[in-house]
C-alpha cells in the first residue's frame, strides 16, 4: 500500500471515528452532546435568530435532520475512503458490472452497504474487507435505529417543557392578581411543590436532550421562556408568606429555578449574575419579550 492509499485509509478511519464519537456523545452520553451535532444545532439557531416570521420555528427540526444527514454522510464517505485503495482487486464484480476504481464506485459500495440494501453486484473478496463490510452494515442498522430513537425521545421532553408553561399560565389565570393569596396556604404549597418538581424535570431534560433547547414555541402560552418569570414571582411571594409550609414550598421552587438558570448559564451561554437576569436573556433569545418591554436584539 503506497502513501496515497495509506492517506485515504487514515482519512476514512478518521471520518468514521468522528461519526461514532458524535453519535455516542449525542445519544448515549448522559449529559453530553457531540461536537459536530452541537455545532450544527447552534449554527441553525444563530441563523434563525437573524430571520423573521413563523419560519424560524422549524429551524430546530431542520437542524436535527441536518445532524442525521451529517452522520450518514460521514459514515458513507469514511467507509468509501477505506474501500477506495482496494478497488478493484479486493472485490468481486457481477456479470456485466464495469470495473471501476474511482471514488464514485467506492461511495456506491459504501452507501449500498450502509443502507443494508445489499444488491450483490459488487461483493468484497478479501477476508478483511468482508469483515469491514459486515461491520459497516451493522453500523448502518444501528445508526438508523439510534436516530429514530433520538427523535422519539426529543418530543416527550419538549412536551414536558410545554406542560410546565401551561401549568404556570393556568395558575396565573386561576389565581388572578392576588396570586398565592387567593388560595389556601396548604393547597398553594402543594401546587408550588408540583411546579418545582416539573421545573427540575425541565433542567434534567435540557442536560440529557441538549437539542430541545433550540426548539421555539409558536404560541407564547406554551413557551417556558415567556412564563418562567411568573414562577419566580410565585417563589418570592411564597417565601415572604407567614405560613411555614408555604415558605418551604417557595424555597423548593426557588431552588429548582436556580438549578434551571445554572443549566442555561453553563450549557447555553446565557449571562447574568442572578437567575432573573438569566431568564431575561433566555426569554429574549427565544423572542418572547414580555409585553411593554422593549429590548434591543
Amino acid at each position: 500500500m503506497d502513501f496515497e492509499d495509506t492517506l485515504w485509509t487514515v482519512l476514512g478511519a478518521g471520518l468514521v471515528l468522528l461519526m461514532l464519537v458524535d453519535v455516542f456523545r449525542t445519544l448515549l452520553y448522559p449529559h453530553g452532546s457531540g461536537p459536530l451535532g452541537r455545532a450544527i444545532m447552534r449554527g441553525f439557531w444563530l441563523a434563525s435568530r437573524k430571520l423573521r416570521g413563523r419560519g424560524t420555528f422549524i429551524a430546530a427540526p431542520l437542524a436535527m435532520a441536518a445532524v442525521i444527514g451529517a452522520w450518514a454522510s460521514l459514515a458513507a464517505i469514511g467507509w468509501a475512503l477505506l474501500y477506495l485503495p482496494h478497488l478493484t482487486d479486493g472485490f468481486v464484480y457481477g456479470a456485466g458490472v464495469p470495473l471501476r476504481a474511482d471514488f464514485a464506485e467506492a461511495l456506491y459500495i459504501s452507501m449500498v452497504t450502509l443502507s443494508t440494501v445489499g444488491f450483490g453486484d459488487i461483493v468484497a473478496a478479501h477476508p478483511v474487507l468482508r469483515l469491514v463490510v459486515a461491520l459497516q452494515a451493522v453500523t448502518g442498522f444501528g445508526l438508523l435505529t439510534a436516530t429514530v430513537t433520538w427523535i422519539l425521545q426529543t418530543f416527550p421532553a419538549l412536551n414536558r417543557r410545554r406542560a410546565v408553561a401551561h401549568q404556570l399560565n393556568l395558575f396565573r389565570e386561576a389565581a388572578g392578581p392576588a396570586g398565592l393569596l387567593a388560595l389556601d396556604p396548604g393547597h398553594a404549597a402543594g401546587l408550588l411543590e408540583s411546579i418545582a418538581g416539573n421545573v427540575a424535570s425541565v433542567s434534567i431534560d435540557l442536560l440529557a436532550f441538549h437539542e430541545t433547547y433550540y426548539f421555539r414555541e409558536i404560541e407564547q402560552r406554551g413557551s417556558l421562556p415567556a412564563t418562567v418569570a411568573y414562577a419566580q414571582q410565585l417563589a418570592s411571594q411564597a417565601q415572604h408568606s407567614e405560613n411555614a409550609e408555604l415558605q418551604f414550598a417557595g424555597r423548593m421552587l426557588h431552588a429548582a429555578l436556580d438549578g434551571l438558570a445554572e443549566v442555561l448559564r453553563g450549557k447555553f451561554g446565557h449571562t447574568g449574575t442572578t437567575s432573573a437576569d438569566v431568564f431575561d436573556s433566555y426569554e429574549l433569545h427565544h423572542r418572547h419579550v414580555r409585553r411593554g418591554d422593549r429590548r434591543p436584539e
